[in-house]
């Protein structure tokens, strides 16, 4: 069914009734309904987005709470939903990574056993995605499914409920046909980073009709509700899961990867937790580490102390805070890492791995024609200085105001704003000491410490000297000579992967350590190995670069795997073409799914 059909028929009455009968219900704590839709920024009629078309949504932030400043900590999926799912960070829990599957610590319990051991019946419709692998949805839910419903509860028992809409999703724009538009393309806004062609128009044309077929959906659950006479005893919470969707939005934590909407309305028996009154907006900072503590207050259950966000609604709620933090660390088969903080008026970010563009190809996003137009645009000379940007080496900071809504002027060089930069500097330093960010560890590193332990853990202890590793970080994307020759004799394993890293990043290498980088090759940790391979063929130690890069591209820790063929990418063409033999032996089923994926595509270009 193309989306014009979907959209009408579920606009003239194909909504979500239940057979089952009218309920009343008398419990004492509200329900709670939250509907959650995929890869949308704020790009509502009622946040002042003239190409929507939601008018649903938009009649709901008319009888609830508008918040302006809601923000998911990751810009995507997995990593973002495993901060709702824990009430941490995810870069606390060493989860940041997209798609991975290590362990959270015991001393985190899933949100949904908060509710159900306080009686609530709790049902997931029907994403998990968790980004951990030692949770057990079937023990966390009543139900979690595609047809996972609150309508199934006992008699009078209060409800938790997650309906999630997945029509808005990337994947959505790519299989969407030519000829089936609702939104005019001429009419679309096109951000300045993006060229102006035909391909961008179409694509932001066609996530305009998902957007209005995921208000649909969104007004069936409502109408739903209504029609079981719940209304009245239900809190319903509308938000997106990450920014998105088109290229430069999703996967990075700008403003378009990271701001969502967010809406609740409060019926009239609890209005005394709303926070203004029906039609009113909100500009708290707020961001998804703070969904359970607000949850635990609405539903009046004590939180516990490891929750690391703020409740904003209910009876407990707690202070705003003045910043929200951000975190991106591998997306798919391409490693990088960012951090990122904001407050209300200015976002600054950190890119520790500067050396590689932004614009990594990842499978998944290359199936967006926005992605494939735009890099051809590129390639071709046709880009201006603003669309260039995405296609070249990173900035080691960068400062927005967000009165530069597309975030294309960076300040962090204009010598106005240094205390600024400063101040922002000192705080992202504070965040990451304070919540004990994992994800300066190598990912390789990461996925040894799960194999004997939980890397929560580790980053609590004294093997983790975070104080140190974040100064030979910075020092790294800053091509710190001096700091990046002192890592590299550094016995703790991250501060020397740190020390490699750095001199992989050093455009001018000719002061660099060179005897500790060939003593690297051998190091313990695959990642120190990989990170000083690829500084040695820079520095004209292109043999001894090659032979560790094929020694760890047949390691057992597949992250390590990963990052060498990374940088045999990196490295270009003429390293490439030595490794064809291997990246064949690679592309195949048994590989991990990742190392498979960036060996497919260089066989296939190469």
């Amino acid at each position: 069914m193309s989306i014009r059909s979907f959209i009408i028929v579920l606009a003239t009455g194909m909504a979500l009734h239940s057979c089952q009968a009218h309920q009343t219900d008398r419990q004492e704590r509200p329900n709670i309904l939250w509907i959650t839709c995929e890869d949308i920024s704020p790009y509502l009629g009622c946040y002042g987005d003239s190409n929507a078309v939601t008018p649903n949504l938009d009649k709901l932030a008319s009888e609830g709470v508008l918040y302006t400043n809601a923000y998911a900590n990751a810009p995507v999926c997995a990593p973002a939903r495993n901060t709702i799912l824990t009430g941490m960070y995810a870069s606390s829990l060493g989860t940041h990574n997209m798609r991975s599957t290590y362990k959270i610590p015991e001393i985190v319990k899933p949100y949904p056993l908060y509710l159900r051991e306080a009686g609530y019946y709790c049902t997931n419709n029907r994403k998990t995605d968790y980004n951990t692998g030692n949770v057990d949805v079937d023990l966390i839910w009543d139900e979690s499914a595609g047809k996972a419903h609150y309508k199934n509860r006992k008699p009078g028992q209060p409800f938790f409920a997650i309906f999630n809409i997945t029509v808005s999703h990337e994947s959505r724009v790519f299989e969407y046909e030519p000829g089936e538009l609702v939104h005019d393309p001429d009419k679309m806004n096109i951000p300045p980073y993006h060229p102006d062609l035909p391909e961008v128009r179409e694509d932001w044309a066609k996530f305009y009709d998902n957007i209005t077929a995921m208000d649909v959906e969104a007004g069936a659950i409502l109408e739903e509700l209504d029609d079981l006479e719940l209304s009245e005893n239900t809190i319903v919470i509308f938000y997106g899961d990450h920014g998105g969707v088109l290229t430069r939005s999703k996967r990075f934590i700008y403003n378009t990867g990271t701001q969502v909407p967010f809406i609740v309305r409060f019926p009239e028996k609890y209005k005394n937790l709303a926070p203004g009154k029906p039609g009113s907006r909100d500009d708290r900072l707020i961001s998804f580490v703070d969904l359970v503590p607000t949850l635990l207050s609405l539903a009046e259950i004590e939180k516990p102390e490891y929750l690391l966000g703020s409740a904003f609604l209910g009876e407990n709620t707690e202070k705003a805070p003045e910043y929200v933090y951000f975190f991106r660390g591998r997306m798919d088969e391409r490693i990088d890492m960012m951090r990122g903080i904001c407050n209300e008026k200015y976002r600054y970010i950190v890119n520790f791995m500067p050396h590689r563009p932004y614009g990594q190809h990842i499978n998944y996003l290359w199936n967006m024609k926005t992605t494939n137009a735009w890099e051809k645009t590129y390639l071709d000379g046709n880009c201006n200085e603003i669309q260039s940007i995405f296609w070249g080496k990173k900035p080691p900071e960068e400062l927005y105001d967000k009165a530069d809504p597309w975030e294309v002027n960076n300040l962090a060089g204009d010598p106005q704003y240094k205390e600024l930069l400063d101040q922002m500097r000192a705080e992202m330093k504070r965040h990451i000491i304070e919540y004990r960010d994992a994800g300066f560890a190598s990912e390789g590193e990461l996925y040894a410490i799960d194999q004997e332990g939980i890397i929560y853990e580790h980053a609590q202890s004294d093997n983790y000297p975070l104080e140190e590793i974040l100064e030979f970080a910075y020092a790294a994307s800053e091509e710190n000579i001096s700091k990046i020759n002192e890592a590299l004799q550094s016995d703790n394993i991250t501060i020397r992967y740190w020390g490699a890293m750095g001199a992989a990043v050093c455009r001018d290498k000719s002061a660099l350590n060179k005897q500790q980088l060939i003593l690297c090759l051998s190091h313990e940790s695959g990642d120190v190995a990989v990170a000083a391979a690829e500084a040695l063929y820079g520095m004209n130690e292109k043999d001894l670069a090659v032979n560790a890069l094929s020694e760890r591209l047949s390691s057992s820790n597949p992250r390590v795997q990963l990052h060498a063929v990374n940088v045999i990418d990196a490295l270009g063409e003429e390293v490439i073409a030595l490794f064809e033999n291997d990246l064949r032996e690679l592309d195949r089923e048994e590989t991990d799914n990742y190392v498979r994926r960036i060996a497919g595509y260089l066989i296939n270009k190469y």
